[in-house]
């Protein structure tokens, strides 16, 4: 799958219906990753149920949900590639009831790709306080992502008609969070593209001369290739594990440190399974040696689907393989909260893809701010006791109502029992 050049994942972030998936699709086929047959087909099915406009996002939704709501739930990775590269993009959902599996598809890359409606009212929706713009945005960086694209997509729409007015005050207003966030903002490329025609995306657009800049394939090449740590202790924690019809148990995941090859023995921690690695495979492709940024599947020897499960962590098993830990020091970021943090807060925390509830205590003269520091955090003896906090953990001086369940990355509100009992509503959601 050309090794010799530079492998990079990306991960395609923004807006609900700011036209990632679309923009997506339509790179992969005119970068050779569909065939035109193919395409015709979409565009068939999907006039069908009347959104033919959705023939390019069906590259990547393919889950019947997916084309019926015309929003990606899932993630989604293809390969394409460019002069220079080898790009695994990981299309990730912008809708909000799905940010668990955007956190997923963010984790495993190497760079982003911001996609933002320049659409009047779009736009403004997607940087609103609420919008999945900024929360995108902010969780790229918080999850370690710090190389930027950002598409000013929908310049073809009858409020924008590819006027660079628009794509400036766009790039003032982006530019201005992105900095606040903690990007380089001198390194941020900003395209105005239209993913639907094709502007901007491998040629240079007609329809805005006015712009100057790289397109959307050269800036991709213009990333600076990570540094991938091959030569630590193999680590990879698993996506997921399937059971597939005449091969057997198929563990998929990033390998995050050291390689993997066919005929390594493997341990996979917490379970405790020890297995040997029969094939290793990327895209449909064979590998002889999987490497740090690699999104593989894997077949393993005599182990079942119910024997290892998400979440758990590959590592080989004659190089300091991966251990159950009793503490470990981390560094909680908050992404959101409307005052202070005082004890009795009850965050729930998301590690890789497990969520475990557990007590974290901070002073109560805790300043406001939007990173606590680094403080041991320990396992909770037992995931069947609950944390329930004596009094609202983020109302304390009223009964929130409910007013605080807005889930962030690490940190969840938990209903006090008072709102619980007197709002039917907030007991469901305990």
């Amino acid at each position: 799958m050309g090794k010799e050049k530079v492998h990079m994942n990306l991960v395609v972030v923004g807006h609900v219906d700011a036209g990632k998936s679309t923009a997506t699709g339509h790179l992969i086929y005119k970068c050779g990753g569909i065939d035109k047959r193919t395409i015709e087909k979409f565009e068939k099915e999907a006039a069908e149920i009347g959104k033919s406009s959705f023939k390019y996002a069906w590259v990547l939704d393919k889950l019947k949900a997916e084309r019926e709501r015309g929003i990606t739930i899932d993630i989604a990775l293809w390969k394409f590639e460019s002069p220079k590269s080898v790009f695994t993009i990981i299309d990730a959902p912008g809708h909000r009831d799905f940010i668990k599996n955007m956190i997923t598809g963010t984790s495993q890359a190497d760079a982003a790709v911001l996609v933002i409606a320049s659409s009047q009212g779009e736009f403004e929706a997607g940087i609103s306080k609420d919008g999945q713009t900024r929360e995108h945005a902010l969780l790229a960086f918080t999850l370690g992502v710090k190389q930027m694209v950002v598409c000013c997509n929908k310049m073809d729409d009858k409020s924008v008609n590819f006027a660079q007015e628009r794509y400036d005050e766009i790039v003032k207003e982006v530019s201005a969070y992105l900095k606040k966030v903690g990007y380089n903002v001198e390194k941020v490329r900003f395209i105005p593209i239209s993913g639907w025609q094709g502007d901007n995306m491998i040629d240079k657009s007609e329809n805005m001369p006015w712009y100057k800049g790289p397109t959307l394939l050269e800036a991709l090449d213009m990333l600076e290739p990570p540094v991938r740590p091959s030569d630590k202790p193999l680590r990879l924690p698993l996506q997921d594990v399937y059971k597939i019809g005449g091969i057997g148990t198929v563990p998929v995941g990033r390998v995050e440190t050291g390689t993997m090859k066919p005929g390594d023995v493997v341990t996979f921690a917490p379970a405790n399974v020890t297995t040997e690695v029969k094939s290793i495979e990327m895209h449909h492709e064979q590998l002889a040696e999987a490497t740090p940024g690699d999104n593989v599947g894997f077949n393993v020897k005599n182990v079942s689907v119910k024997d290892i499960r998400r979440g758990n962590v590959c590592g080989n098993s004659k190089n300091d393989p991966p251990k159950e830990a009793a503490d470990f020091t981390a560094q909680v970021i908050i992404l959101n909260h409307p005052g202070q943090i005082g004890n009795g807060y009850a965050p729930v925390r998301c590690l890789t893809a497990t969520p475990a509830t557990s007590r974290a205590s901070s002073p109560r003269s805790s300043p406001r701010s939007t990173a606590a520091p680094a403080r041991s955090l320990r396992r909770t003896p037992s995931r069947s006791s609950p944390v329930t906090p004596p009094w609202c953990a983020w109302c304390r001086r009223s009964p929130c109502a409910w007013r605080c369940s807005t889930t962030t990355l690490l940190l969840a509100a938990l209903p006090c029992v008072t709102c619980a009992r007197r709002s039917p509503s907030a007991s469901s959601r305990r």
